[in-house]
């Protein structure tokens, strides 16, 4: 979820905000490729501002047992990158349990036209032990402070994108939705609050079947320029919709197609290919009756 800090735009002169977007990666391209039995996702999306194409997104990860894993990277294409050459890589790993995840370590390297930026984080009971950010933000001295406890009860942004669903409830519908995510970046802290909206039936190569649609609202808690037009722009942003495809063995649920509006028009990022393995078959027969049902 943390992709709606990064599409801010240029604050901080167009560096260090263009180098926050660590989110953008994770909400880009989540895929996992993993040994018989665990969760699986393989995927990749395409990126697009106001039809044309932009970038694209990949990676690599496993929900398996009590622990999980994902690597992903973006890079932006064509004229986006005469513009701003961006690239990036992250990575999460923790343990996952009824309670939801609980993420022990992130990484993510981000670099543009600009320079390079790398966030190393460890993490325990969804508290920060330790973070390094080289360089830090120029601009570092007139954000609004983080205090220790803004690094308390959080995620970081590629744990943040698998969301578990209550054991109760059904993976598809307002229990995939209605939550409110804490992110820390290692440099930001913000919330992301998702609301049901609806239920569709989707279908691209590697997937059919049922998604939740959900309205998202950024809101900034710390480490951002409280001058920041791009930070207000994304405060006050009612127009993003985050797309939810179930994951059964982890009863969990994680992105499949996102759009906001940005300030320079629309922002998708839409799945090119969308695998699902470990019981992908048994979350669409479940979920089937009860789209049915709220259909009625």
């Amino acid at each position: 979820m943390a992709f709606l800090s990064s599409v801010k735009g240029g604050a901080g002169r167009g560096r260090a905000e263009a180098l926050a977007f660590p989110g953008l990666v994770a909400l880009s391209a989540l895929a996992v490729a993993t040994p018989c039995g665990a969760e699986t996702l393989k995927a990749n999306f395409a990126l697009s501002l106001l039809g044309l194409s932009i970038g694209h997104a990949s990676a690599n990860g496993v929900i398996e047992g009590r622990s999980y894993r994902i690597d992903i990277s973006m890079r932006t294409t064509g004229l986006a990158s005469l513009v701003n050459d961006t690239r990036g890589a992250a990575t999460a790993s923790g343990a996952l349990s009824s309670e939801g995840l609980a993420p022990t370590s992130y990484a993510n390297t981000t670099s543009n036209t600009y320079e390079t930026r790398t966030v190393r984080m460890s993490l325990a009971g969804n508290s920060v032990r330790a973070v390094h950010v080289d360089p830090t933000p120029w601009d570092l001295p007139v954000r609004i402070p983080v205090t220790e406890s803004n690094k308390s009860h959080i995620t970081d942004p590629v744990s943040a994108l698998i969301m578990s669903v209550p054991a109760s409830e059904p993976l598809v519908g307002p229990s995939a939705c209605n939550r409110t995510i804490p992110v820390f970046d290692g440099v930001t802290r913000f919330d992301v609050t998702l609301s049901f909206v609806e239920m569709r039936n989707v279908e691209t190569h590697g997937y059919s079947g049922p998604v939740s649609v959900c309205a998202a609202r950024y809101r900034p808690i710390a480490g951002h320029r409280p001058d920041s037009a791009s930070t207000r722009f994304m405060a006050e942003n009612s127009d993003i919709t985050v797309w939810l495809a179930p994951l059964p063995t982890a009863h969990a649920v994680v992105p499949y197609r996102m759009a906001l509006r940005t300030n320079v028009g629309m922002l998708t990022v839409e799945p090119a290919e969308f695998h699902l393995g470990g019981g992908r078959r048994q979350a669409a027969e479940r979920a089937a009756p009860e789209q049915s049902t709220a259909e009625q």
